[in-house]
């Protein structure tokens, strides 16, 4: 295998650069878009089928199962074939499959076609962050990582209140159709955006020293050490945060009788703080290279306030301004995890080890339901916070090792 080492190119025109980043935020807030689309319009299109909530549930399942096992193959191929028409390749899926599922009056089509969007959802991760680890120079990647994050926080957020709206003007089906339309733009946006010149090339390196991958390299860069502590950290990482997010409300009343208007304040506020957390973190990441210690920071931050929420049944403005900062410290890790799996990826490998160490949070999706459920419904819910807290500090083990890692080969 060659050995090479990476040396910035002539810079691209920052307004260059600025398109095609924009152009993979769009696609990433669309693909957020897609992840919320049955949610808010889950009990009409129910009593629509009449189906139970189970049988509906399997739409869900179905995308996140396909979601999970085509991700990691999907990087493969990104780091061999055209990644930006994969990119388009994925919308274009995504939309047809909701498109169908809005004009095929069969539960079972609509049920199938998540499956199919669960296959153009696993483009998403591993093409974007090849495309922005190629393109965007170290010095600003942890910046534009955090606008990519960001962006998909957007899309979440703007998912329930548009979606009912296009509900009440034209029915869920019209509200699919409209999504639909939503990724056509996005999949038209991207295929016409310039993909500017990769921003590092390759020089002759000393011996010693990692060399770049290579198609052949397969399971056996996936599997090393450093890829594999990342695959946990993403894992244990949406375990705490997903676990907030997704049963804050719920876990809050049934241990101290927190009135819903409060926890769901309590959970704007994690949400909201979240998204700036984010962006600082992206623009931190400009100031400082010690990633690993910005994550170790923030889980920290996250495992107190997980204990200390499930120890004392606070006041209501605390409670709101505690969870608020769970949520900026939350968002603050997100570019710097970003960077601390760049830095362990080898040059022409992000696409395969981006998608397959970000299938943790699709496993963390199928396995936190059945654990947190299962707490609640035994009436543990004060573990619940505890156990968030014991994924946050299991973390910062994964953090630390893969900070002191050379590039994997």
């Amino acid at each position: 295998m060659t050995q090479v080492a990476e040396l910035p190119l002539p810079s691209t025109p920052r307004s260059a650069e600025t398109r095609f980043v924009t152009s993979i935020c769009f696609a990433h807030f669309v693909s957020h878009y897609y992840l919320l689309l049955l949610a808010p319009l889950f009990i009409f299109i129910k009593d629509d089928y009449g189906v139970t909530y189970t049988e509906l549930g399997l739409a869900l399942t179905v995308f996140n199962i396909v979601s999970t096992v085509g991700q990691t193959p999907v990087g493969f191929l990104v780091d061999r074939w055209n990644a930006r028409y994969m990119l388009v390749a994925g919308l274009l899926v995504g939309a047809g499959a909701f498109a169908i599922a809005g004009l095929v009056n069969s539960f079972w089509v609509f049920v199938a076609m998540f499956a199919v969007a669960g296959l153009g959802n696993t483009v998403y991760h591993p093409v974007d962050y090849a495309l922005l680890g190629r393109h965007v120079p170290i010095e600003r990647a942890g910046r534009v990582f955090s606008y990519h994050t960001f962006a998909g926080m957007l899309g979440n957020a703007a998912a329930p209140a548009t979606l009912i709206y296009l509900y009440a003007v034209m029915g869920w089906r019209g509200a699919f159709l409209c999504a639909a339309a939503l990724g056509v733009v996005a999949a038209v946006v991207v295929f016409l955006t310039h993909e500017p010149p990769e921003a590092v090339k390759p020089v002759p390196k000393k011996k010693d020293e990692p060399a770049d991958a290579s198609p052949a390299d397969g399971w056996k860069l996936l599997l090393s050490a450093p890829i594999l502590a990342n695959l946990v950290f993403f894992i244990l990482l949406s375990m705490s945060g997903g676990g907030l997010y997704n049963y804050l409300v719920a876990t809050l009343g049934a241990l101290h009788g927190t009135p819903a208007t409060v926890a769901n304040t309590a959970l704007t506020g994690l949400l909201a703080m979240s998204a700036v957390g984010v962006l600082v973190g992206g623009q931190l990441t400009g100031f400082t290279s010690r990633y690993g210690l910005v994550t170790v920071i923030g889980l920290l931050c996250i495992a107190t306030a997980c204990v200390l929420v499930g120890l004392v049944d606070f006041p209501a403005l605390i409670l709101i301004m505690l969870m608020s900062s769970v949520g900026f410290f939350n968002g603050l890790t997100m570019p710097s995890r970003d960077m601390i799996v760049r830095a362990v990826t080898p040059r022409g490998a992000y696409g395969r080890v981006f998608g397959f160490v970000t299938t943790g949070f699709h496993l963390a999706g199928i396995v936190s339901p059945i654990i947190f459920g299962q707490m609640l419904d035994r009436g543990y819910p004060r573990e619940i916070f505890f156990f968030m807290a014991c994924c946050a500090l299991l973390s910062i083990a994964t953090v630390a090792y893969s900070s002191t890692r050379k590039p994997a080969s």
